[in-house]
């Protein structure tokens, strides 16, 4: 009967296991975005996650009738990234994210995660370093 419940459990903990690695570590997706950096802060009261969004051009309704702005919420886990969007706010950037399909709160409040930002341009349309 011990075995038993310990072959059991074993199950349990490995199906649990793979279900959380699953859910929050599998890359969904991967894509890009572009719009105007709208905000970019870091927040949290026990893990300081750096969050933002990003205005998208053009509008959707929610409802009929209804026009309201694509934004874009996500997420930046890598420091040298956060600092490079944090001067950047305002400005037309292009951003490289990956889609989990749960949010971490060591890594952020949002299921896209930014890992590279591919450019930023100020109102002009000049690239910026």
């Amino acid at each position: 009967m011990g075995r038993f419940i310990f072959i059991v459990v074993t199950i349990i903990i490995l199906v649990l296991g793979g279900f959380f690695l699953y859910k929050f570590y599998f890359v969904f997706g991967r894509g890009v975005k572009a719009g105007e950096l709208n905000y970019f802060v870091q927040k949290g009261y026990v893990f300081k996650t750096y969050e933002g969004k990003l205005i998208q051009s053009g509008y959707k309704g929610q409802a009929a009738g209804t026009i309201q702005s694509n934004e874009f919420q996500f997420s930046v886990a890598n420091e040298r990234i956060a600092q490079q969007l944090m001067t950047a706010s305002g400005k037309a950037v292009e951003l490289h994210y990956k889609e989990y399909l749960g949010a971490l709160p060591w890594r952020g409040y949002s299921p896209f995660i930014v890992d590279s930002v591919i450019s930023v341009r100020d109102a002009s349309g000049r690239d910026i370093p």
